[in-house]
């Protein structure tokens, strides 16, 4: 048994016209086929014209209230300049429809008054029903836009518990603990520490919706120490982290993905790795860059332990942030980049 699938693209468009063809068949299909007045009217025909021209004002009317007049003005409570706007745009109209009258009824002169208030009922339900139209479709578009963020964050918090860091990352690292207790080093002490603020942030701060762009950067401060406590001198490090706004507020682990990348394809088998990273504010803009070389010539294994990943990392922020991001990831003459700018609030 075949399976008929719908295009969803065109299953909009298709009910708007199926919906428009009934509102306004029904006056037709109503009316009384035996009615004599009618039959005896000479410009039958005429006003037949008319009213499906008319038809089609109507039906501008609707979309350019819903996507325009709503938006531009009851949305920002600006209800006196959208009254003056709606009488206009239905002086218009009945401008529009008194030239076709002119043009298509012979036998009977176009009164502006009298039309008016013949259309002014149809004008009414028409705003009306355009402005219900809209909000139930802004509800409904935020209802699952919420219901995919919370989706979203499940997914993320499922991430979270998996490990953030890969376990080779960790391991690797209190082995280099192990080292430096073995020889008495002094960097053991601020090694245990950065450990320790990489998983109390990994366990408690990511529980909350936002976090302080401060502590974002001590977070990856820390992950990046111990990078170079892991690889030393074999991997060349730029690091910038200047935050003047670092008051301003972002999700916890937005960051930490892009870097946690960079080191994981940027070294290995990589003649003179080097890996760059900056990151600075500016008017409540984060603006985020991390490259790092890499061999194309290799065939990149996935690692299901790496944290929650770049194709993870750019969904979340297209639902939390939307229009308010611009994400940008190249491969250019052996270097990965990415570059991220965020408004932040």
């Amino acid at each position: 048994m075949k399976t008929i699938k719908i295009n969803k693209k065109w299953l909009t468009p298709v009910l708007h016209v199926a919906a428009w063809i009934i509102v306004f068949s029904l006056p037709y299909l109503l009316r009384s086929p035996y009615d004599p007045q009618r039959s005896k009217n000479p410009d039958q025909e005429g006003f037949f014209y008319l009213s499906l021209i008319t038809d089609f004002f109507w039906i501008g009317l609707f979309y350019l209230n819903a996507f325009l007049l709503v938006q531009r003005f009851i949305y920002k409570n600006k209800y006196l300049e959208y009254v003056i706007v709606l009488i206009a745009v239905f002086c218009l109209i009945m401008l529009c429809h008194g030239y076709v009258f002119s043009h298509l009824i012979k036998f009977r002169p176009f009164n502006f008054k009298t039309s008016a208030s013949f259309n002014l009922t149809t004008f009414l339900l028409t705003v009306a029903a355009s402005i219900t139209y809209k909000l139930m479709s802004d509800k409904s578009k935020a209802d699952r836009l919420f219901q995919e963020k919370q989706e979203e964050n499940l997914k993320t918090e499922l991430s979270f518990l998996r490990s953030q860091i890969s376990p080779h990352f960790v391991f690797n690292v209190l082995n280099n603990m192990v080292a430096l207790a073995r020889l008495k080093s002094d960097q053991l002490e601020p090694t245990i520490m950065k450990l320790s603020n990489l998983m109390q942030y990994m366990l408690y701060e990511t529980d909350e919706e936002k976090v302080l762009l401060a502590t974002e950067i001590e977070y990856l401060r820390s992950y990046i120490d111990l990078q170079k406590q892991r690889f030393g001198s074999k991997v060349k490090l730029n690091v910038s982290l200047e935050a003047k706004e670092d008051w301003l507020s972002i999700e916890p682990m937005m960051l930490i993905p892009f870097v946690e990348n960079a080191f994981k394809h940027g070294v290995g088998m990589i003649e003179n790795p080097e890996i760059n990273i900056s990151l600075c504010t500016k008017q409540k803009q984060l603006s985020f860059e991390v490259s790092n070389k890499y061999n194309n010539q290799t065939e990149e294994i996935k690692d299901k332990t790496s944290g929650i990943g770049l194709p993870n990392v750019t969904r979340r922020l297209n639902l939390l942030y939307g229009n308010q991001h611009e994400l940008l990831i190249t491969r250019q003459d052996g270097w990965f980049s990415v570059s991220l700018k965020l408004n932040l609030h």
